[in-house]
């Protein structure tokens, strides 16, 4: 069985595809980790956060925020009423606003993400890849002992640290820059709050076994809100 290393340097992200790499489809019982659809309207619950809302069900956390004209920290209050459509008014000034700043701020944005660098999040064996078609697979489980380190795959701001999202348990959800978030579910216990600075490497959690049967670490990462397969990004072994 491979081997992963938890702290096994960095590298620039770059699509490396999953050849050589072995994991384990051992019957084990795991959570499924599937996306809800978006309501019509969504009413803040205590504990939420614009990020994990945004991740419960696929969505830009931007995108949620222009359509209800949150600005930036993006806070919410508890009672507030979201709705995830937006209407012909909201369409246009958003379109107007890509017309007159789009190509910078892409420019920009796409330049932090050449920089942007990943480890593996901690030490095991791969028991489940990420798989685009396939419910309940938008990320990457790692078996491991109960309590042993989880650490911060990329640096970024701490951007929900709670178990408010359905079979996540103690989830924790970083944001890197502007278009990436990655996130690390099941675990024992939480080291960081959110709003906290954290970086690449740094112990954020230990491994647990939170909303699921097995100790292990649910690993995901998400592109403009939407999963992608973190064995791209991640440094190959």
């Amino acid at each position: 069985m491979f081997i992963l290393s938890a702290c096994g340097g960095s590298q620039t992200v770059a699509p490396v595809g999953t050849q050589g790499y072995k994991y384990s489809q051992a019957k084990t019982s795991q959570s499924k980790h599937t996306i809800s659809q978006a309501p019509k309207t969504y009413n803040v619950k205590k504990g939420d956060t614009l990020y994990s809302i945004s991740w419960r069900y696929g969505m830009d956390y931007k995108t949620i925020a222009k359509i209800n004209n949150i600005r930036s920290p993006y806070n919410i209050y508890v009672g507030q009423k979201l709705t995830f459509k937006s209407s012909r008014k909201v369409t246009k000034t958003s379109t107007w606003t890509k017309k007159k700043t789009g190509s910078t701020k892409t420019t920009k944005a796409n330049t932090t993400n050449q920089r942007l660098t990943w480890r593996w999040p901690t030490k095991g064996k791969l028991i489940s890849t990420y798989s685009k078609n396939a419910a309940g697979r938008k990320g990457i489980n790692i078996s491991g002992q109960s309590g042993q380190k989880i650490i911060a795959a990329a640096s970024g701001k701490v951007v929900y640290s709670g178990n408010g999202l359905p079979r996540y348990g103690n989830l924790l959800i970083i944001k890197h820059n502007e278009v990436y978030l990655s996130a690390y579910a099941h675990n024992k216990t939480l080291l960081v709050k959110e709003g906290q600075y954290v970086k690449s490497g740094q112990r954020i959690a230990t491994l647990g076994r939170t909303g699921t049967q097995k100790n292990q670490l649910h690993f995901e990462i998400r592109r403009n809100g939407k999963p992608v397969d973190p064995l791209r990004f991640l440094p190959k072994k």
